[in-house]
């Protein structure tokens, strides 16, 4: 008979895995984290060095840890680079990786640590999991050998590579992914050669796992949401904020609603470089997020999910994104509109000159459609309608189109498009749509001071973002972010070592 305290680890998880089963819903929990970083060299340290290092973060961590099993949370989601940080080059990382087996193996690296030789940030990462009976996800570095035989084989006879892992609520190793889609400064890591559509299923839903600019590519996330059909995406991610449609709560929100699946997005916290942003998303809008440029604290979030949101009865009905805008002909009035830079993509744009009216602005194949009523006509704000199909990116190149109505720098038209965070101007109604090519579009409205507005708009099945009343909060920008996947241009680098 075993003792005891043997017994107890069993019996919680079964307990937790009833528990879970009896329930369409399940706790989630992220961590937003305030990373230690290492100091800046082009050596590497001694293993001991790095270990001391991560370890100090996994002290951090291993607190959420705690407090969110506490809470009752079934799952847990720690940050990109969240471990060892990003100060560190192809040779300086080498000293933070580990050796991570395929999960076919049936490891618990807490209770045989050795197996696959030494592998301390993974046992101390499925103590973490097994001790508080808690679904664990954590990114940290894979590395691999290889020799001439492989034509692939990188100069140093290894492959590294940006690497999530999963531990279930008894400490066993359940999910590795391996990151495909490499921002373009992560020259410390490899490309893998193929896409890894990764999945596990838990008493609590069928999950997905992906990390930070995988969301913005057809594989793997398309593949895992519509042909895997996951309920929900697990997504560790170090995202610098990049306004007015890229700050991280913002688009994380939209790609849950438009893609039909919860998403538990996990940031590093770094203000000095805009990260921060993190929460739990899911088809209707935010359950919980958090966003703080004014700290450098990390952050706790918790909310109850559904197990299955496709199966929930508030879940959104199939949307047609083209519609209502292609069976409409272009608003009368104003034609005259001007290009306008987003960063580097040069948009349409029509200024809102009337306290109320109908505006069209059409860029390539999309012609974007607004209808509105500000509560007040402010001589200091100007708003326009904005218009983008085209390629985005300096060396990896994707195709976005996208309709926005966004508030100006200033009442100068060439500040249009510049990163604004705050406005003063409510509006009465808004509804905006486009003649997306694409299925895959996604809805976001941002208020001033970068909130989020929950509740208080809706995505009509004909494709139209429409205000449910007046903006309770002054608007920043309300934007329909479409995707066309098939007119990517290939990729540069993958495959090169």
């Amino acid at each position: 008979m075993l003792p005891s305290q043997a017994l107890l680890p069993a019996v919680v998880f079964a307990l937790t895995a009833l528990q879970a089963l009896a329930s369409d819903t399940f706790i989630a929990a992220v961590y937003e984290h305030a990373v230690i970083l290492p100091d800046p060299t082009e050596e590497p340290v001694s293993p001991s060095d790095a270990l001391a290092l991560m370890n100090k973060n996994m002290d951090v961590l291993e607190g959420a840890i705690k407090e969110a099993a506490q809470q009752g949370a079934h799952i847990i989601v720690t940050p990109e680079d969240g471990i060892y940080g990003w100060r560190l080059s192809r040779e300086s990382i080498y000293p933070y990786l580990e050796d991570i087996p395929d999960p076919a193996v049936n490891w618990i690296p807490c209770t045989d640590p050795s197996r696959f030789g030494p592998a301390p940030v993974q046992e101390r990462l499925s103590c973490m999991a097994r001790n508080n009976s808690i679904y664990v996800v954590a990114n940290i570095g894979d590395k691999k050998p290889c020799d001439s035989s492989d034509p692939d084989c990188p100069r140093d006879g290894r492959y590294q590579y940006n690497t999530n892992v999963v531990f279930d609520s008894q400490g066993k190793l359940v999910a590795r992914y391996h990151k495909y889609n490499l921002f373009r400064s992560e020259t410390q890591f490899n490309y893998p050669k193929e896409p890894e559509a990764v999945t596990f299923e838990t008493p609590f839903g069928k999950f997905g796992i992906f990390t930070c600019f995988d969301i913005l590519f057809y594989e793997p996330a398309v593949v895992l949401v519509s042909k895997m059909q996951v309920d929900t995406v697990l997504f560790p991610t170090a995202w610098m904020n990049v306004l007015p449609f890229l700050t991280a709560v913002e688009f994380h929100s939209a790609w849950a609603m438009g893609m039909g699946v919860n998403l538990l997005s996990a940031n590093t916290h770094n203000t000095s470089i805009a990260m921060t942003g993190g929460g739990l998303f899911t088809p209707e809008g935010p359950a919980a997020y958090h966003y703080d440029s004014a700290t450098e604290e990390g952050r706790l979030l918790l909310a109850e999910l559904s197990t299955h949101p496709r199966l929930s009865p508030t879940y959104p009905p199939a949307v047609n994104w083209s519609l209502y805008a292609t069976r409409i002909e272009k608003f009368p009035g104003e034609n005259d509109t001007f290009s306008g830079a987003v960063r580097r993509d040069i948009f349409t744009f029509g200024e809102l000159r009337h306290k109320a009216g109908n505006r069209t602005v059409c860029q390539g194949d999309l012609c974007c459609h607004l209808v509105y009523r500000m509560s007040d006509k402010r001589k200091d704000e100007v708003y326009v309608l904005g218009a983008f199909d085209g390629l985005h990116g300096s060396l990896i190149k994707y195709h976005w189109q996208i309709c926005t109505l966004l508030k100006c720098l200033s009442t100068n038209l060439s500040s249009c498009g510049q990163p604004v965070e705050t406005a003063q101007t409510k509006f009465e109604m808004f509804s905006l749509s486009g003649t997306f090519g694409t299925s895959h579009v996604f809805p976001e409205v941002l208020y001033s001071g970068v909130q989020l507005a929950p509740g208080e708009f809706e995505v009509l099945r004909d494709g139209r973002l429409k205000s449910k009343h007046g903006t309770s909060k002054p608007l920043v920008t309300a934007t329909l972010f479409g995707r066309l996947y098939e007119k990517d241009l290939p990729h540069p680098l993958r495959g090169s070592p």
